[in-house]
This record gives structure tokens, C-alpha cells and sequence, in this order.
């Protein structure tokens, strides 16, 4: 999975100095006439694109809890550790997250739950009772400046965040079965993950 992100981020990088280049060059080909237009278009796609990666949301870390649910072993619970890629204020009253099993879309929101970890322990921190299977929350790692519990927004690539979420009801993981998860943040690059459920030897797992 690191690897993976890794070739994005590179491929992300790759595609801006490719788009720079291709720009200069339709600007020396098209001559003066030109000039002026292709400066406005140059430095609007410049932008966009900047702000395409500023946005960029890795994911660090995915895990699930397994609980006993009628007898069956089922993932309940999500913790995907989130960074952004570099010093840039991400707004997370604009993020949703969709929930896709082949089956369902689930769409859930951002209603202000947010917290550190503090002695508490991952899974079992007080804002999961907040936690209904339409919305999610965060548990600030680090995060230097409060920016998250103050502001509602993570602003440095140090910001090490877990976003929670419970699964709704008929949304629960067993074994093997897969969920994809996108993060849709209100400008930038979405974030897709592919969580497969593995085997429950222990209640808490990592996806791969």
C-alpha cells in the first residue's frame, strides 16, 4: 500500500512539470499574437494544479475492530490515519466520505466531533458514542498548533489525524468481504482506499 502512494505522489509530481513544459512550449510555438492568452491559461492551470497536490490527502494507516454482532465476527469500527502532503489548510467541515460495498453507497458527514487522544486508547475513545454510522470524527496523533480542535482544519504535513468511523448496520465487514472508501475534500485530489476484511485472529486488524 506505501508503495502504491508513493508512485501517485511521484506520478502527481511528474504530471505537473509535464503539464508546466507542455505550456512553455505552446507559448513559444503560437508566438505573440497569443502571448497574453496563454499567460492567463498558463498561470490558471498553473494554480489549479498547485492546488490540486497542496490538497492532498495521504492515508498513513487503515484499521478495523472486529466484534461479536449476532453471533458473527464483523469489522464495526474505521480508523484511517490521515496527513496532508504538504503545509496547506485543509477545511474538514467540507469533507465527506462515501462508503461503497458493490451493494450500498453510503455518504457520511462532518458534524464537529473532533478530539485528542489523549490516555485513551484508539477504539475505545469517548467520541464513538458521537459516532451513528452517518457521520465521522477525528482523533488528533499530533498536531501542534490545535488547528484541528480550534479551527477544524489540519494545516501542517506534521498533522497526523485518525478519521473514526462506525459502519452502519448493514455495512459491517466479514471476513474477505472488501469496502471501498473515498475521501471527497471540498477542493483537490479525492482519496480512494480498498479495505478487504482479513481473517479475525486478533479484534483489531490493519488493512493492507
Amino acid at each position: 500500500m506505501g508503495n502504491w502512494r508513493n508512485t501517485g505522489i511521484t506520478t502527481i509530481i511528474l504530471l505537473t512539470i509535464l503539464l508546466l513544459v507542455g505550456l512553455t512550449v505552446a507559448s513559444v510555438i503560437t508566438g505573440e499574437n497569443t502571448q497574453y492568452t496563454n499567460e492567463q491559461n498558463y498561470d490558471q492551470m498553473t494554480e489549479e494544479v498547485i492546488n490540486e497536490i497542496s490538497t492532498y490527502i495521504q492515508i498513513k494507516d487503515q484499521k478495523g475492530k472486529y466484534y461479536n454482532i449476532n453471533g458473527t465476527q464483523k469489522i464495526e469500527k474505521i480508523a484511517l490515519l490521515i496527513s496532508p502532503l504538504v503545509s496547506q489548510d485543509i477545511d474538514v467541515t467540507q469533507l465527506t466520505i462515501q462508503l461503497d460495498n458493490g451493494e450500498k453507497v453510503k455518504i457520511l458527514s462532518f458534524d464537529g466531533n473532533a478530539s485528542k487522544i489523549d490516555s485513551n486508547t484508539l477504539f475505545n475513545h469517548p467520541i464513538w458514542k458521537n459516532l451513528t454510522g452517518n457521520n465521522f470524527g477525528f482523533i488528533s496523533i499530533v498536531d501542534l498548533d490545535n488547528s484541528l480542535i480550534d479551527h477544524n482544519t489540519i494545516n501542517d504535513y506534521s498533522d497526523n489525524i485518525y478519521v473514526v468511523f462506525k459502519l452502519p448496520n448493514d455495512m459491517t465487514l466479514e471476513k474477505r468481504d472488501k469496502l471501498i472508501v473515498t475521501l471527497f475534500p471540498s477542493t483537490g485530489i479525492t482519496r480512494t482506499t480498498l479495505l478487504e476484511a482479513p481473517l479475525p485472529i486478533h479484534p483489531i486488524v490493519t488493512f493492507e
